[in-house]
Formats: structure tokens, C-alpha cells, sequence
């Protein structure tokens, strides 16, 4: 089923309402879930096009089955070593994003 752009601007309407504008503590840190949600999606998709079980997976990247299911559900954050393990063993690449500003509504003290 297709979108509307109007479904989408009215979605970022919602969120905005609700979980406040993007730069806002709570709206980051659901920025933040979301895209571990979908990284842990990524991984399991590219574990599977690999045809490796959870097991052989995490046996490659040095950590246990069930870490494995975590990551892929979302459920656990990783440390920047196991991620670069990850994407070695899935033959990937990855891009990193910094930008600044983004809590720009924290107070902060002076130096």
C-alpha cells in the first residue's frame, strides 16, 4: 500500500506532538531505539542471507546465541568493537554520522 506524503508529515506531526521536536532529550532517545530496532533488523537479515544460525553467528563475532538474539531484536546496545565484529563477519561496510547539537535543549555548565 502506497503512502501519501501527507501520512508522513502527519506521522512526524504526531511524534513531534507526543515525543516532542527532534534536538529534545525524549525524542532523541526514541530516534535512538528506533535505529537500534532497525540495525539489529539489518543484521539478522544479512546473518540470514549468509545462511548462518544465531549460534555460528555469534561463534564468528565472539559472543554468545542469546547476545545475538538481543541485538537482532533491539534489545541490547552494542559496544562500537562488537559492531565492527559484525560487520566483518557479514563481509559489510559501515557508515558513522556525527552531528552535533542534537541535545542542544541540555543546559550546560560552564567550563
Amino acid at each position: 500500500m502506497m503512502q501519501n506524503k501527507d501520512d508522513l508529515v502527519a506521522f512526524e506531526f504526531v511524534k513531534d506532538e507526543i515525543l516532542g521536536k527532534r534536538g529534545t532529550i525524549n525524542r532523541e532517545r526514541y530516534e535512538m531505539e528506533l535505529s537500534l530496532e532497525l540495525l539489529g533488523l539489518k543484521i539478522r537479515q544479512l546473518r540470514r542471507a549468509k545462511d548462518l544460525t544465531q549460534e555460528e553467528f555469534g561463534k564468528l563475532i565472539g559472543v554468545k546465541k542469546s547476545q545475538v538474539s538481543k541485538i537482532e531484536n533491539g534489545k541490547q546496545n552494542i559496544t562500537i568493537e562488537t559492531l565492527l565484529k559484525i560487520i566483518e563477519a557479514l563481509d559489510g561496510k559501515i557508515k558513522l554520522t556525527i552531528e552535533t547539537g542534537a541535545f542542544s535543549s541540555v543546559s550546560k555548565k560552564p567550563a
